[in-house]
């Protein structure tokens, strides 16, 4: 009888996952302010260390998401105020295969550390509208300046 419960339970408990994962990614994108946003946790070689989540733009915040997750709370907080883009480029090699088509890569930093974000075109404009938002006082240049 033992055998039989756990062949009848793994699947069940497979299917529950599955669906708590679908919940949940609605729930973030029916709140509102939410786009499709891979993000690259890792270096460790070119075109790998992508994961594709959900970005939500909440206040002077995009919080990052992981697609395939139970966790309510977001993996990354990136703050418009000390975010800056340092270029917009295609994805190159092995990223055609890791993101998702037409994507755009955002090189950007926040501080001393690099961030890399891609989205779909349409997003980019979102997102660069939302970081030109900032707040009297925030600074920091959306693109580098170039020498004259």
């Amino acid at each position: 009888m033992p055998v039989l419960e756990i062949a009848l339970g793994l699947p069940l408990l497979a299917v529950l996952l599955v669906v708590a994962v679908a919940v949940r990614r609605r729930g973030l994108q029916a709140a509102g302010g939410a786009v499709e946003l891979s993000l690259r946790l890792k270096r460790p070689g070119h075109g790998r260390g992508w994961v594709n989540g959900v970005g939500r733009f909440v206040d002077d915040d995009l919080r990052w998401y992981r697609v395939f997750s139970l966790s309510l709370r977001p993996r990354r907080v990136l703050s418009r105020r000390t975010l800056e883009v340092v270029r917009r480029r295609p994805p190159s090699g092995a990223e055609h295969r890791a993101l998702f088509e037409g994507a755009v890569v955002m090189e950007c930093r926040v501080g001393d550390r690099p961030v890399e974000l891609a989205m779909q075109p349409s997003t980019v404009t979102g997102f660069l509208a939302w970081l030109e938002s900032r707040p009297p006082g925030a600074t920091l240049p959306v693109w580098p300046q170039r020498p004259a």
